[in-house]
């Protein structure tokens, strides 16, 4: 239980229309309440006339946040370092980062108003790149840190090192390193494992790799996963598929977790089993379950 939200910020899909009458609806429902609503300043609109407009969360006490994966990871960098907590609601496709659906709006503005949440720590990447011995970027990422080809038709060359001792060397199209929130995302369409949430780990999964060994690999929290780029093919590091910087042959990356991790807010206390199975539409028919057991 936390205290009643006074002032939150609205992320959404603003070109979306569904995006737009949530908002329109939340707002008014805020609003009503007598909770102050902010929006970033790319998400203002006149049919928003009493809203405020900001460039981050600061003094916010929850993100609502409106549409897919893609927005929740928007909201996620507009919170980064202002300890803001998010919630999501599903106005996409899978939605997997989202704590209720569409349908749900109302009653998570009753929940967040009342204080009926709690908050949920997700571990966060910390991403360097280094280049002829000094710093030359730093990303944060929630989901993913991936290195990708920069040309379609020529493989990248990488040697991968795990807490300072080389493990391999790939010829590969690249290389994700994911949290356990992410894993479900780019990681798993890699063929990476399903991580649990609760579960601190980091993973680190080649992509179409012509090695013979050439698995996923799932490492400590505490682990730091460094790629270095060798060869002759540049590529680009992506963070979270939103933002992305070059990556020159002989230039290292380092992965790490951060200090600053995701905040969720949660509503409910779902199983991650039973949103997984939803979120995929797993088959569970001639489930009987053990003696005892509820849904």
């Amino acid at each position: 239980m936390t205290v009643p939200a006074r002032r939150v910020l609205l992320v959404s899909h603003p070109s979306r229309e569904v995006a737009r009458h949530a908002v329109l609806a939340a707002t008014k429902r805020f609003l009503e309440e007598g909770v102050e609503v902010v929006v970033p300043v790319e998400d203002a609109s006149p049919e928003l006339p009493d809203v405020q407009v900001s460039r981050d969360a600061a003094g916010c006490d929850v993100a609502i946040v409106l549409g897919g994966d893609g927005t929740m990871l928007r909201a996620a960098a507009l919170t980064h370092g202002a300890r803001v907590p998010v919630v999501g609601i599903n106005l996409g496709h899978v939605g997997f980062l989202a704590e209720a659906e569409e349908r749900d709006l109302a009653a998570v503005v009753d929940q967040v108003v009342a204080g009926r949440w709690s908050v949920e720590q997700r571990l966060a990447l910390d991403i360097t790149v280094t280049r002829e011995g000094a710093l030359a970027e730093r990303l944060w990422a929630v989901n993913e840190a991936s290195l990708e080809k920069a040309d379609r038709q020529r493989m990248i060359e990488v040697v991968v090192e795990i807490d300072g001792r080389p493990l391999s060397r790939w010829a590969c199209d690249g290389v994700v390193c994911a949290t356990p929130t992410g894993s479900t995302a780019y990681a798993f369409s890699a063929g990476g494992p399903v991580v649990w949430p609760e579960v601190e780990a980091l993973l680190c999964v080649p992509i179409s790799a012509h090695a013979l060994f050439a698995r996923p690999l799932v490492v400590a929290p505490t682990s730091v996963i460094a790629m270095e780029l060798i060869g002759r093919v540049e590529a680009v590091l992506w963070s979270d598929g939103r933002r992305s910087v070059p990556v020159r042959v002989g230039d290292r990356i380092e992965v790490r977790r951060s200090d600053e991790p995701l905040l969720v807010a949660r509503l409910e206390q779902t199983p991650f089993t039973d949103r997984l199975v939803a979120k995929f539409a797993l088959p569970i028919e001639g489930w009987r379950g053990r003696p005892g057991s509820q849904r």
